[in-house]
Order: structure tokens, then sequence, then C-alpha cells
């Protein structure tokens, strides 16, 4: 965490509060972001998912996942689906408020 010292008191930046969001990654399916209704070894049941076909704006899924993108208009993030199973995560990562705020405000990519 990242400290400021302002005459003589120091201020610690605190991390933002957990949300019910997660990003997963996949061996072959490519990343989802979405809330997971149930897990059973690599296999994920996602409610509401978008799949996150290519972001901007954040060094990394661990930096997406907790600071959201800087540059959503070059974003490609897709549809939101009901439901979506993914039979081979490999890595699902909590989302804080801010990033689930900012990817859900991404503009969907459609063609």
């Amino acid at each position: 965490m990242e400290k400021l010292i302002i005459n003589g008191k120091t201020f610690v930046e605190q991390p933002s509060k957990v949300s019910e969001y997660s990003i997963v990654r996949t061996f072959s399916a490519g990343v989802h972001f979405g809330i997971v209704e149930k897990r059973n070894d690599r296999e994920v049941v996602l409610k509401d998912a978008i799949r996150i076909w290519y972001w901007d704006g954040a060094a990394s899924l661990s930096q997406l996942s907790q600071d959201g993108v800087t540059k959503p208009q070059n974003c490609k993030f897709s549809i939101a689906v009901p439901s979506i199973i993914l039979t081979e995560a490999i890595e699902i990562i909590a989302c804080s408020e801010k990033a689930a705020k900012c990817i859900l405000e991404v503009p969907t990519w459609k063609v």
C-alpha cells in the first residue's frame, strides 16, 4: 500500500471493498467477468457474464480486478449473457467495487 506523509502525519491508501464480481481466466475460452454462482474443481458457472476480449488502461488482470480500466473507449467487452459454464477455469480474481463499477460501465462491443 502506498504511504503519503503530510506535515508529519502518515496516510495509507485503503484498498477498495471487494464486490460480488470476479474475473475468471480460462485455459482456452478467454477471460470473463461476472458473479461466480458455482464452482466445482475447474468448472465455474458465471452469472451475468461478460467476455473480456480486449482491455486497455490496465497492465494486467490483477490491476483490472482492482482498478478497472482507464481507456474504456478502447476496450472490447461483449454483451452480458445470463449464465455461462466455464469448464477450464485456471484463475478466479475477486474484483473491487471500484473495478466492477468501471467494467460494467464500459460500452458493449458489438458488430
